[in-house]
């Protein structure tokens, strides 16, 4: 179960590159969209942190 919420984790960085790419490409048309989607990479960004701490946490505990 372990390896699939470590793959998992990486989803989350695979989503905040999109929303960056996907920023920049609609900067030119819409900013106000770009604003959005690149907060959103942030979130994206942050949960990859947070689910790497929560989930190494949760295997130390169960290590002992």
């Amino acid at each position: 179960m372990s390896k699939f919420f470590k793959y998992f984790e990486y989803a989350y960085l695979f989503f905040a590159v999109l929303f960056i790419a996907t920023g920049i490409y609609e900067y030119a048309e819409t900013p106000q969209r770009s604003y959005l989607l690149f907060g959103m990479a942030a979130l994206a960004v942050f949960m990859f942190f947070f689910k790497r701490r929560f989930r190494r946490r949760f295997e130390e505990r169960s290590k002992k």
